[in-house]
């Protein structure tokens, strides 16, 4: 068993790493953080997956984490209020996370919004980043939730943060648009 958690752990990581645009010299370079920050952030983000993992009582695959400078957003949905508060204090128990911020809903039965609509809503907000020039588009992670958009990264100015939420309230299907996007200094 415990080497099957390892494997799955492995894999989480290299999945995080790869499929992001940090795991990407691009990446690296327009990022708002130091090469090192990143770094840090993505352990943090890994562990704080991997403890869900190996504790079992907080499902992994509902509740995402990222990091950013050292601060963390838990973003997913819960079956139990238990699992909403242990992934919190999970979460600030690992080793360099300053702060914990959530946007974590109860799971909804019928509810009108599923995961082909998430993926769409996520696929629709990131053209229209891309799109945008003004915008960095690498810098933003987008999480739908329940039809809900959650903007999550480090950007450039208050402007690129007006425009990216302007542009996640202007998709078809979105209930809400909740952005966590700091400016850098």
């Amino acid at each position: 068993m415990k080497k099957n958690s390892m494997i799955i752990c492995l894999l989480l990581l290299l999945f995080i790493v790869g499929c992001s645009p940090y795991g990407t010299i691009y990446g690296v370079a327009v990022d708002e953080r130091k090469a090192s920050t990143i770094a840090s952030d993505k352990k943090i983000t890994a562990e704080i997956q991997k403890t869900f993992l190996e504790d079992g009582a907080v499902n992994v695959l509902d509740i995402s984490s990222y990091c950013y400078d050292g601060h963390v957003f838990l973003v997913g949905e819960y079956d139990k209020k238990e699992q909403k508060e242990k992934a919190g204090k999970m979460a600030k128990n690992v080793e360099g996370v300053k702060s914990v911020q959530t946007y974590l809903l109860p799971k909804k039965k019928g509810d009108t919004c599923g995961t082909s609509d998430n993926m769409a809503i996520t696929g629709k907000v990131d053209v229209k980043l891309t799109a945008d020039k003004d915008i960095r588009s690498t810098n933003i992670d987008v999480k739908v939730v329940q039809c809900n958009v959650v903007l999550l990264g480090i950007v450039r100015s208050a402007e690129e943060i007006a425009k990216a939420t302007a542009h996640a309230k202007s998709v078809g299907g979105v209930r809400n648009v909740t952005s966590f996007l700091t400016a850098a200094h």
